[in-house]
């Protein structure tokens, strides 16, 4: 492992154990609109969402969608619940997608497609996972991870 990158894996692990702590008394978001995937939950430096409308910096509360890219500058990270209750920590330096994203609380099925095309994600998976593990995927440029863990941590270079 590098010097640099273990120092920064370090710090994000650090960033990214205080942002679950601080959000593990708050339940998955009850938003019931299918084209709301979760909810932000925490949001530390430079963090934008690039949409159908643009792009925007991201605020706790804001929603998360299907197709949403979510960008962190070098001091940015951000904490993200979806409605399954899986949660995504991104962190410095990251670019991830929610490709595919469908869940239905009811039957409690769905799918998950999540891209991270720079940077780290630290997944901590929900319903989907545990009802149908194939059900759910992390792409990089390199790699395709099908998701058989609760709590993983990927990283992808530029």
């Amino acid at each position: 492992m590098k010097k640099p990158f273990a120092a920064a894996l370090a710090a994000f692990l650090l960033t990214a154990s205080g942002l679950l702590a601080a959000q593990t008394a708050n339940p998955p978001p009850t938003v019931d609109d299918a084209s709301t995937a979760g909810t932000v939950k925490l949001v530390q430096g430079d963090v934008r969402v690039i949409d159908a409308r643009g792009e925007r910096p991201v605020r706790p509360g804001d929603p998360i969608g299907v197709a949403d890219r979510v960008v962190t500058g070098p001091d940015g990270s951000a904490s993200m619940v979806l409605r399954d209750g899986t949660t995504l920590v991104l962190g410095p330096k990251s670019r991830m997608e929610l490709k595919d994203f469908a869940f239905d609380a009811s039957t409690q099925k769905g799918s998950m497609l999540v891209s991270l095309v720079q940077g780290t994600l630290r997944m901590i998976t929900g319903i989907i996972a545990k009802v149908n593990p194939g059900s759910v995927a992390v792409t990089t440029k390199t790699a395709t991870i099908g998701v058989r863990g609760t709590d993983f941590i990927v990283e992808a270079e530029e």
